[in-house]
């Protein structure tokens, strides 16, 4: 009797939802709407390729309250990935990696190790100061980026959008 062949990822992103809900949270001491330039990116690209953004934040780099807002987007069913930006170097203020880390239930990390390779062939070995991370955490897809707009087009363009409702299926299966 022969074993049924695994699908491709090809066959997985052909079942997999178009259009994904996501929250997009900027973390940062200083930012506010106005001059949140990588939230509005990330919601802009989000938006372009046919997603949903459910919701958006800015909030300090204090653990408890990234913590908490993102308790607070996984609540919302229409949430299905959480984006972050900011707060992912290493800055006595840089805490968001810490505060995430420590929600996940999975770590994919060949998010930051893809993220990092392509960084690098773009600003060279100050790549390796990134702590740009993915996981999942209650069944949704939580992704930190740095706060450079650069960076957060690189990423949403070369590894998120693409691979976007993939995850989401995957997830949630």
């Amino acid at each position: 009797m022969s074993r049924p062949v695994a699908a491709t990822p090809e066959e997985h992103k052909a079942q997999a939802p178009r259009s994904v809900g996501c929250f997009v949270l900027t973390i940062s001491d200083t930012k506010t709407p106005e001059t949140d330039t990588s939230g509005a990116l990330i919601r802009e690209l989000l938006s372009g390729a046919g997603h949903r953004v459910v919701g958006s934040a800015i909030v300090r780099d204090e653990p408890a309250d990234v913590q908490r807002v993102i308790r607070e987007a996984v609540a919302d069913p229409a949430a299905q990935a959480v984006i972050l930006t900011g707060g992912t170097g290493i800055t006595s203020r840089d805490a968001t990696f810490e505060a995430v880390e420590a929600l996940l239930d999975k770590r994919l990390p060949g998010f930051g190790e893809l993220f990092r390779m392509l960084s690098y062939q773009e600003i060279g070995p100050a790549a390796m100061l990134s702590r740009a991370q993915m996981g999942v955490y209650q069944r949704r897809i939580v992704v930190s980026l740095p706060g450079s707009p650069n960076a957060c087009r690189l990423a949403l363009e070369k590894l998120l959008i693409p691979e976007l409702g993939h995850l989401v299926r995957e997830v949630s299966r």
